[in-house]
């Protein structure tokens, strides 16, 4: 067994794949419109689905926005210095919502951005990585 997707409802696909495409260095794997569910599947990732976790992004036609309310936390990518990854990420008009800098209760260095729609995006500093 093995983790496959996790889906991420947005408001505006194309806005939704600039960011994860043009910002995050994400491809986009595949996309499908559902006109009798007015729906669009996009799926988007760092690799084939065959080897990696993917995220699918879910495009109800009629939906500009969601609230996410309080269980889902946040999605999290490993960075080799996280630091730069921000200024980066910043450069291509990322919203950083956390500095980078190390965590509270532990030795990670991490930052937080945030996706158009409000997702959090945890980056986490691979190299040096204490817990």
């Amino acid at each position: 067994m093995r983790m496959l997707h996790t889906m991420l409802r947005v408001g505006n696909l194309e806005r939704s794949l600039r960011f994860y495409c043009d910002v995050l260095g994400m491809r986009l794997l595949r996309r499908k419109d559902y006109p009798g569910g007015r729906f669009t599947l996009a799926f988007v990732g760092y690799g084939d689905e065959r080897d990696h976790t993917v995220l699918e992004l879910t495009h109800n036609w009629d939906t500009e926005r969601y609230e996410l309310g309080t269980g889902f936390g946040h999605i999290a990518l490993g960075v080799e210095d996280v630091y730069r990854a921000c200024d980066e990420l910043r450069a291509k008009g990322a919203r950083i919502v956390r500095e980078p800098g190390p965590m509270k209760h532990g030795g990670s260095e991490i930052a937080f951005i945030e996706d158009p729609d409000g997702y959090k995006i945890e980056l986490i500093q691979l190299r040096g990585r204490s817990d």
